[in-house]
């Protein structure tokens, strides 16, 4: 056993102590059943990250709405038909004594076209990625009552997700999904309450957190994923981010995860629109020690971690956790490996293609394909090739999306 900080208990504002402070943080699995609920594969999948000793899993994104999802095979939330498969879920997840958070989202205008629906956002602004911009559907501004009805839906999915079995939500407000895009002034043309300044534009995300925090059990955890920055010129930067976690002070917010970008920059996997330099690893680290220092709240870091070196310098300061993704979708038992003093490495998985959209899409493809193995009780292949996991994606989510339109169709 190591006495490193990363095998500490943490302490939340509202007294739940999670055991460690290695998170597993939302990938987009894209493995729901039939119904879009989660199935088999998706238990078998979270319960060897449980195995794998993460203090902390956190899911991929559950819809608030089935008629907006990020992707096909998308794990929908609206109402208690599918309980009793939400149950198993969260027992996976908590079968080692972890903590099982359930992501909440809805994802605005960055909406596929393939899936045949509408697309709303704060105000009428495509998604523009250069080749790829016809994937997307052109959204229009939601009206007011819109805007309450959402707060709403993300509410219930709160209190229908505690009800499951699950120990906390985390809303998510980074990526470039829809609270995102509120709190972006590229996205956020509007003039009435919800948009102009920052306050405003952040009015929805507090909203909502009132709303759920009125509804669920003080012990509930209520965490929100938030972008470090957009890394988009003119856009939602470091310094907003730290005003918009001053304005989470005076909730009852329990943890906040720092990522960055979104499908237009995606600095999640370590490539930006604006120019800007990431690190190699712990990507948004610098700007998270710089909000810890007014955060009253626990900070955790995602983005880029895979060397347990690495993991252990980004809790040695005013950061509480740090989250994994893609180094857990290659090895889900890296957490107890670091436990019993093994320094084991994931390697990197690098796209180095000149088109950046399309090697982040090749990059996703690769994960994707991990965690479809794993949700198979198979072991990991890393080393696939990009360009056969991306047309093998995309084949796969065609298909996908033409059960979601007959699921859509049959209401």
């Amino acid at each position: 056993m190591t006495g490193s900080k990363l095998f500490e208990p943490l302490r939340l504002p509202n007294g739940t102590v999670i055991p460690n402070r290695i998170a597993k943080a939302a990938m987009e699995e894209n493995l729901a059943n039939e119904d879009h609920a989660p199935g088999e594969a998706l238990a078998r999948l979270y319960r060897r990250w449980a195995d794998g000793g993460a203090g902390l899993i956190i899911t991929g994104n559950v819809m608030v709405d089935r008629h907006a999802l990020t992707g096909p095979a998308g794990v929908v939330l609206e109402d208690d038909r599918n309980l009793g498969k939400f149950s198993l879920w969260a027992d996976a997840c908590r079968s080692r004594g972890a903590q099982a958070w359930m992501q909440i989202n809805h994802p605005g205008r960055q909406l596929l076209a393939s899936m045949g629906q509408s697309a709303r956002g704060p105000s009428a602004v495509a998604v523009d990625i250069p080749g790829l911009s016809k994937a997307f559907v052109p959204p229009r501004a939601l009206n007011e009552q819109e805007i309450e009805e959402l707060i709403e839906r993300y509410a219930h999915a709160a209190v229908l997700a505690e009800r499951a079995g699950f120990t906390g939500v985390e809303i998510h407000a980074a990526h470039g999904y829809l609270f995102s895009q509120f709190l972006s002034p590229l996205t956020n043309r509007r003039s009435d309450r919800w948009g102009g300044s920052l306050e405003n534009r952040a009015h929805i995300l507090l909203q909502t957190i009132d709303a759920i925090r009125q509804r669920v059990a003080p012990t509930f955890c209520v965490a929100v994923k938030l972008n470090s920055a957009d890394f988009q010129r003119g856009g939602f930067d470091a310094e907003d981010a730290a005003r918009v976690v001053k304005m989470l002070n005076a909730k009852a917010v329990d943890l906040v995860e720092l990522s960055g970008g979104s499908y237009e920059s995606p600095a999640m996997q370590g490539q930006t629109r604006d120019g800007s330099r990431l690190a190699r690893e712990a990507y948004f680290l610098e700007c998270a020690e710089k909000i810890g220092e007014i955060a009253r709240m626990p900070l955790m870091v995602t983005g880029g971690v895979r060397r347990k070196e690495v993991a252990e310098r980004v809790v040695s300061g005013s950061v509480s956790m740090v989250g994994l993704a893609t180094a857990l979708a290659i090895e889900p038992a890296l957490p107890s490996q670091w436990m019993a003093g093994q320094n084991t490495e994931v390697e990197p998985i690098v796209v180095g293609w000149k088109n950046k959209a399309l090697a982040s899409l090749a990059l996703a493809s690769v994960v994707k394909k991990q965690l479809g193995l794993l949700s198979q009780g198979k072991r990991t292949k890393p080393t696939t090739s990009p360009l056969m996991a991306l047309i093998g994606n995309q084949l796969k989510s065609r298909r996908q999306a033409k059960n979601y339109r007959q699921w859509i169709g049959r209401g």
